[in-house]
């Protein structure tokens, strides 16, 4: 196998580890609609994967798979291989792309360490808890300033989702034809939207909050999910939040399948 069609795969099964977190959230979030517990974040799916039959092994295949999403969104940033341009609006996008690398590796690095831990259970060669070591990394000291300026990174993701999903803008990435576009573009266009509702949540919680929040206990998705569901109809609200949220497991899966993966990067032969 080529260089090339090495780092197409590895593309495609990273938008497909997505998928799968994204499919778990949203199917936890729809149960916790219908009977009022608590939705999971990406970390409590992660948990819940790992204790189901052959865990251990469907946890090391997403673990493969969102780090080769993380490489794949730093090569989009670093390389330009969407030619989104030098322009500030490009560089804008490049720059999400390449936080999105980050999230994702740092989300790969914590279903990692939960893979271990497990072994080490599993195996009688360690204690019942392995230090998180993805909380060592993240454990810094932090001032209300920051927080509000972390803020602005899901807020900005969020409204770009929306913008994403409202125009439609995805559809030039991918290489299908109407028939399969027919039913691939609303879903992804509500997934999208979904998505970035709450992000946008994150980002108000966040600001909020201020310095309410430890470092190592940001609100993230599990909070903007709670959140909705403690509005009036709030049970309706998660409901739809959580179909949304399985609307943009399709769209990734569909991006696994379809998107056109560009590779004129120097350095990378085609063949």
């Amino acid at each position: 196998m080529s260089p090339h069609q090495s780092l197409v795969l590895l593309a495609r099964g990273g938008y497909a580890a997505r998928g799968v977190i994204y499919l778990i959230i949203g199917l936890f979030a729809l149960l916790a609609a219908k009977d009022s517990s608590n939705p999971k974040d990406s970390h409590k799916s992660l948990e819940a994967l790992l204790s189901q039959p052959f865990g251990h092994a469907l946890v090391g295949l997403v673990v493969a798979g969102l780090l080769a999403f993380a490489g794949w969104r730093v090569l989009q940033a670093t390389r330009d291989v969407d030619h989104h341009g030098h322009d500030l609006k490009g560089w804008v996008i490049r720059a999400g792309l390449f936080a999105g690398g980050l999230v994702n590796g740092a989300l790969a690095f914590f279903a990692l360490s939960l893979l271990i831990s497990g072994l080490r259970r599993s195996s009688g060669s360690g204690g019942d808890h392995t230090p998180d070591l993805l909380a060592r990394l993240l454990s810094w000291d932090h001032s209300n300033l920051l927080i509000y300026l972390i803020a602005l990174v899901p807020l900005g993701v969020g409204i770009a989702h929306i913008i994403k999903g409202w125009k439609a803008s995805f559809e030039k990435y991918f290489e299908a034809d109407e028939d399969v576009m027919r039913y691939v573009r609303p879903v992804s266009r509500f997934g999208l939207v979904a998505r970035g509702v709450v992000f946008i949540e994150i980002a108000l919680l966040l600001m909020v909050s201020g310095s309410a929040y430890e470092a190592m206990d940001p609100p993230g998705m599990k909070e903007a999910l709670n959140a909705l569901q403690n509005l009036p109809a709030g049970g309706v609200a998660l409901m739809v939040m959580a179909l949304g949220l399985i609307a943009f497991s399709v769209y990734s899966f569909s991006e696994a399948a379809w998107r056109k993966i560009n590779m004129d990067v120097p350095g990378v032969p085609d063949t």
